[in-house]
């Protein structure tokens, strides 16, 4: 009795058929589609092909016997008989596999039509979402939750804050809101929050949305102040407010608005909704942010995808020492790879937190965690084709190094399981709270360093 074909292997056939394809020189796009099942594409605008060709039918006949379940209802399709063929041909999201050789195979490519994880090998990269802006943005990651991401982005704040930037933190964990509880005095979020823009926005109603409320944590000394766009708005007396009915509605692409303009993606609408709380940051206090933080959904989810790969300047990845979560990032990494330029792209904004470290002291597991970064960075960011960098040596221990595998530490203590920042609203000035957070908050603080103060 022959196997079944499974989703992997399924998708290793295919990808084997489409190369034979393009050996005909057609260009070919292997579309997967939300269920996992295949359609192969080829590119006959300039030499048609007959639909019922003896080499169409095998090859239709081919994906239909090898990848069983996985084989979409038509799996072969020429661009000739299509509609609209340049939605695939010259989608922004495609993937290239093999470059189309002169007088040999065609050029081969992929496109994911998927829901979760597309961004994580989105191209264009390099050039991000936004306008080009003269502020920082920081965003803050954990391949696995419960690592004191969130309470690292209230510290964080606060010190920059000290230094006198204006700082904007936007929590982006849509799904399971922290950042609100450490930086919002009870009773004091926005009216609005980013979920809001999201739904708004998709029917052309954002105009005139609250999005920002002023941090209790911004110091009374100075001019530093902290801003908090929240993931779920707080409701005035007698509105109602149904947060799950908007988060089931805000992660699927939009069409255009008016035709011939260009579809509204999930990333750009993000984009947009930050965009907005930036704005009203400057517009509430004549002031622009310096620093926006976004704290990020954990896990393999498009809003983290989007975070790091379009939204930030930098990256800050915490990690704590374990086999699941390199396994996390050594396959996050290599979805960039897939991109050589975006994995080019992507390396030198990211830098490793050694999250819940036990001891400052304790170099020696320090520089076991730096090993295994090390490893994991090597053999897919630093692991490129063409790519002309010298590659990096793992350092002496106890040496200084700055590159992105570089662990910054954040100490762990039993006083930080039991904090209640509503009770101690001082919290980040304790002394054990100081003592955790001191290498990162000065590691990052060189990493928001505005070149051009050097020059005033």
């Amino acid at each position: 009795m022959t196997e079944t074909a499974r989703f992997d292997d399924a998708w290793e056939e295919a990808c084997a058929l489409a190369h034979r394809a393009a050996a005909s020189g057609h260009d070919v796009v292997l579309v997967r589609d939300l269920s996992g099942r295949s359609t192969l594409l080829i590119d006959d605008r300039h030499d048609e092909l007959a639909p019922d060709s003896d080499h169409l039918t095998l090859l239709r006949q081919a994906f239909l016997d090898r990848l069983g379940p996985f084989a979409a209802h038509n799996p072969v399709q020429t661009a000739a008989s299509m509609f609209s063929a340049d939605m695939f041909f010259a989608a922004p999201e495609l993937l290239l596999l093999k470059q189309r050789e002169e007088n040999g195979p065609g050029r081969v490519s992929v496109l994911e039509r998927t829901v979760v994880g597309a961004d994580w090998s989105a191209p264009g990269i390099e050039q991000g979402l936004a306008s080009p802006r003269p502020w920082c943005r920081i965003a803050l990651y954990g391949f696995k939750g419960g690592v004191g991401r969130s309470t690292a982005t209230a510290v964080l704040a606060r010190h920059l804050a000290e230094l006198g930037k204006c700082v904007l933190v936007v929590d982006l964990d849509l799904e399971s809101p922290g950042i609100s509880n450490l930086l919002a005095a009870p009773g004091a979020a926005s009216r609005h929050g980013i979920v809001d823009h999201l739904v708004e926005s998709a029917v052309g109603n954002a105009d005139g949305l609250e999005l920002l409320a002023k941090s209790y944590l911004t110091p009374k000394d100075g001019n530093g102040e902290i801003w908090l766009a929240s993931a779920s708005g707080t409701p005035r007396k007698g509105e109602s407010y149904d947060y799950l009915a908007k988060l089931n509605r805000i992660y699927s692409d939009l069409p255009p608005d008016q035709p011939g303009e260009k579809p509204r993606p999930f990333a750009q609408r993000l984009e947009d909704a930050i965009a907005a709380c930036e704005e009203q940051t400057e517009k509430q206090n004549g002031r622009r942010p310096d620093v926006v933080l976004l704290d990020s959904r954990a896990g393999i989810h498009d809003i983290a995808a989007v975070a790091l790969t379009r939204l930030s300047d930098r990256a800050l990845l915490f990690a704590v020492d374990n086999p699941s979560t390199w396994e996390g990032y050594r396959m996050l990494f290599e979805q960039w790879k897939q991109q050589p330029g975006q994995a080019r792209a992507m390396r030198d904004r990211l830098s490793i937190v050694a999250a819940m470290f036990h001891s400052a002291g304790d170099i020696e597991r320090l520089n076991t965690l730096r090993r295994h970064a090390y490893d994991v960075f090597m053999a897919t960011l630093y692991d490129l084709p063409d790519d002309d960098t010298p590659e990096p040596y793992l350092p002496a221990e106890g040496d200084v190094d700055d590159k992105p595998y570089a662990p910054i530490p954040i100490l762990f203590g039993n006083d930080l399981v039991g904090l209640d920042p509503q009770r101690s609203p001082n919290w980040t000035k304790l002394p054990f709270v100081r003592a955790a957070y001191r290498d990162f908050l000065s590691a990052v603080e060189e990493l928001v360093h505005d070149p051009y103060e050097d020059l005033a």
